[in-house]
């Protein structure tokens, strides 16, 4: 994990093994600020849709029980929307390095679609 302060507040940029076993112990809420298109075509199963142009850091919710993680396609929009929540207040906050690339690259499960039907479906479950 790599750490930044801003502010007073410590900006956490989560490597794709630490966000998929936070993930899977179900301590995180993971938050997917890509456009809902990229969201349909493929995305991290469970995880949470706000796109950016959506995003309104000060309507995030409490984080007493687990902590929020942003992703997006490769690192940029999630580190740009991370920053956005810590001006706004939140405390514990995270982006997920490399972004949902970086996720399918490493092997992690998804949900796809399936290019024959449409249909979506567990890739690399």
């Amino acid at each position: 994990m790599k750490t930044e302060e801003i502010d007073g507040t410590t900006l956490e940029t989560w490597t794709i093994e630490e966000v998929a076993r936070a993930w899977d112990a179900n301590e995180i809420v993971l938050i997917d600020v890509r456009t809902p298109q990229e969201y349909m075509f493929e995305h991290i199963e469970g995880a949470l849709l706000l796109p950016m142009p959506f995003f309104n850091a000060e309507k995030l919710p409490g984080q007493s029980d687990k902590r929020l993680v942003i992703h997006c396609g490769s690192g940029v929009r999630s580190e740009k929307m991370a920053r956005a929540a810590i001006a706004a207040g939140i405390g514990r906050i995270a982006h997920m390095e490399g972004g949902f690339g970086a996720w399918k690259a490493a092997g992690q499960p998804y949900i796809g679609t399936n290019m024959a039907t449409g249909a979506p479906q567990a890739v690399n479950p």
